[in-house]
């Protein structure tokens, strides 16, 4: 994280790997674990792209920005189905921090022509995911108690629902974003909920019709995976 918060050694970074394009999804990531280190959260995941977008800006301004914004930033929803339209309203360290760095995209794109986009990702899972998130939770509970080593499996509320898909899925529509003409930001997510252990919102739906409408990007229905 050190790096990120400096701005001089981001700088020599970008000017020795002279990048074509930059991706940014560092981030203080587990939500919960932002309201015990909120300064640190801020630090790394506000500030941190910050410092990463004013590096490319004096250093490499050609190349292509992308940043890894958050469902999480639209918290106390105002919308059935979130678009990049839908008012914001965060709830935790962690989403004000990515509302940071998204702003901080937008004002970099229209101030200092930089081509820098912001994917506003909903729930995204791989076998990689950290065991602090619920899919590794469920997988790491289920294989102790197959082996002995414990009797229960506890989650949080059971009630509340998220969009989410596989993360190379993610990883393509990121790729897309940085292939258009010109920056903008887009929704990514599938349009469909299911049940899962939340954190401080109950439903995030997202619509990623502008992500389909300008370079073909759509999740794949759940047969697919």
């Amino acid at each position: 994280m050190a790096p990120r918060a400096d701005l001089s050694s981001l700088i020599r970074i970008v000017n020795l790997v002279e990048p074509d394009e930059v991706y940014n999804p560092a981030a203080r990531r587990f939500v919960a674990a932002s309201w015990q280190q909120p300064l640190l959260t801020g630090l790394a995941t506000g500030i941190g792209a910050a410092n990463l977008l004013e590096a490319v800006r004096i250093a490499r301004p050609q190349a292509r920005f992308y940043q890894a914004s958050s469902s999480e930033m639209y918290g106390l929803i105002q919308e059935k189905v979130q678009s990049e339209r839908t008012p914001f309203y965060p709830r935790s360290p962690y989403a004000v921090a990515k509302l940071h760095a998204h702003g901080m995209i937008v004002n970099y794109r229209e101030s200092s022509g930089l081509h820098a986009s912001s994917g506003i990702l909903f729930n995204h899972e791989s076998p990689l995911r950290g065991i602090e998130f619920v899919t590794r939770k469920v997988t790491d509970g289920v294989a102790r108690i197959k082996l002995g080593l414990a009797t229960q499996l506890p989650l949080g509320n059971l009630d509340a629902i998220r969009d989410w898909r596989h993360a190379r899925d993610t990883l393509e529509a990121m790729w897309l974003m940085l292939q258009q003409d010109v920056a903008d930001d887009y929704v990514v997510a599938t349009g469909r909920t299911t049940s899962i252990r939340p954190a401080e919102v109950d439903v995030l739906l997202g619509d990623a019709s502008k992500a389909k409408e300008k370079f073909g990007w759509q999740a794949p229905p759940p047969c697919e995976k």
